[in-house]
């Protein structure tokens, strides 16, 4: 299948990446600004729940939606499933540094130099993560999935969001231009976009997400 053979729709992936490595911007300065411990932050802190949720959600349904079909599609072809094996082995290694910013977090002897450095390891290892799949494997994808497989992917993040659409929604297209805004809401329930545009928008523009006491 040539590229053009394929209409797959990654504008999903590209807008969960973007609104990341927004986030991710913003982690690094909770954690590099002076005059206030980041650990009394990030531990009540909404940004830092919905980054971990967000992070959670979209691996996940790359895992079970993106890289099944496309190691079936790459078969017999041992240099690209070895890149994708590479994606797999990156999504593998970021948990566990999620897991011990969550345990410093929660250790009263912990000193902010150790949240530090977790959090700059994680920042740099999804960051670099993101830029590898852009650079590698999205590009495979675009020639060899279909239109319906890059649909069920959308489809799965989607569910994977949606137990918290009310927050995860709205984080999701912060800062997004209008085209993305229309498409991804395109698909979704004509109540739910009704509660995005009336209620889930506008709440979200008040949470102040990095400021300490904002999680729910």
């Amino acid at each position: 299948m040539s590229e053009a053979d394929s209409a797959i729709d990654l504008t999903a992936l590209y807008a969960m990446h973007g609104a990341l490595r927004r986030e991710l911007a913003q982690l690094d300065r909770v954690t590099a600004t002076a005059g206030h411990d980041p650990r009394q932050v990030l531990a009540t802190a909404a940004g830092w729940q919905l980054l971990k949720k967000a992070l959670r959600a979209h691996q996940s349904a790359e895992d079970d939606a993106l890289w099944p079909p496309l190691r079936h599609r790459l078969a017999g072809r041992p240099k690209d499933l070895a890149v994708l094996a590479v994606m797999e082995a990156e999504h593998a290694a970021i948990a566990p540094v999620v897991e011990a910013i969550d345990a410093a977090l929660a250790d009263p002897g912990a000193d902010a130099l150790r949240l530090g450095l977790l959090t700059d390891a994680l920042t740099s290892g999804v960051a670099g993560h993101l830029d590898h799949e852009e650079d590698t494997v999205l590009p495979l994808a675009r020639r060899v999935l279909t239109a319906e497989q890059g649909e069920h992917f959308g489809r799965v993040q989607t569910r994977r969001i949606g137990p918290d659409a009310p927050l995860l929604l709205p984080w999701l297209l912060d800062g997004a231009d209008e085209p993305t805004v229309r498409r991804l809401l395109a698909p979704l329930p004509a109540s739910t976009c009704a509660a995005y545009v009336a209620r889930w928008a506008p709440a979200y523009a008040l949470l102040d997400r990095w400021s300490a006491g904002t999680a729910s």
